[in-house]
């Protein structure tokens, strides 16, 4: 009995190792940034730029969030440029595909393509800050993709007197709505989703004196609902 209960245990650890799912080694291979057409890079041997918060940003796999805030009145843009390599050891790194879901806010812009060191233009246009808003038809050898892939998003935008904030969003997990880039390994079925939003974020003053504000007029309304119901 002893002997058959074995043999049943060693068969389902052999079937739970044949059917569990690789792991995909994940990586972040380059990375650039421009805010306001400053250039900050990777293989520049550039840090990230102060107004870049990348505490919630795992810079190894390339996954997380990172938050740029950026403030004076005027015409902005901040774009993020990033090539992952998904599994690079075991089927290299040519051999991905892109895609982009759903549509672009106003001001977003973005682009998918091979990331430049042999065919593509995409590094070029974020240092410019013009963003084609395509996929790339980069050829490495003779074939288009699948291929070596880097996704990047931008944003212009106009700020009168409070700052701006862009988020840059990498996750393994796809969103569940509005518009996001997708940098895919088809080998390893492993996918990076890289999405962004863009908001104005009042000062801490002006949040209080909108607060003191709304109470304010509150008051008076009350009042007014007071003054009406006496005789």
């Amino acid at each position: 009995m002893k002997r058959w209960l074995l043999r049943v245990v060693l068969m389902l650890l052999a079937c739970g190792v044949c059917t569990a799912p690789a792991f995909a080694d994940m990586a972040l291979y380059d990375w650039a940034v421009n805010i306001d057409g400053v250039l900050s890079e990777h293989f520049g041997g550039d840090v990230w730029p102060a107004v870049a918060d990348v505490s919630g940003f795992d810079t190894a796999t390339g996954l997380g969030t990172i938050a740029v805030t950026v403030s004076g009145p005027g015409a902005h843009f901040v774009g993020l440029f990033l090539d992952h390599e998904i599994d690079e050891t075991v089927n290299g790194f040519t051999n991905e595909t892109g895609a982009s879901f759903g549509s672009p806010a106003a001001g977003q812009s973005w682009e998918i393509d091979e990331p430049g060191w042999v065919n593509g233009d995409i590094y070029g246009n974020l240092t410019s800050g013009s963003l084609d808003n395509t996929i790339g038809t980069s050829v490495y050898g003779d074939t288009t993709f699948p291929d070596d892939v880097s996704m990047a998003i931008g944003w212009n935008f106009v700020l009168a007197d409070l700052p701006g904030v862009v988020r840059f969003n990498l996750s393994d997990v796809a969103p569940v709505s509005g518009f996001y880039l997708q940098q895919s390994d088809p080998d390893s079925q492993v996918s990076v989703n890289f999405s962004s939003d863009f908001s104005v974020v009042p000062l801490p003053g002006a949040v209080l004196l909108g607060a003191l504000g709304l109470g304010t007029a509150g008051s008076l309304v009350r009042r007014l609902q007071r003054g009406r119901m006496q005789p």
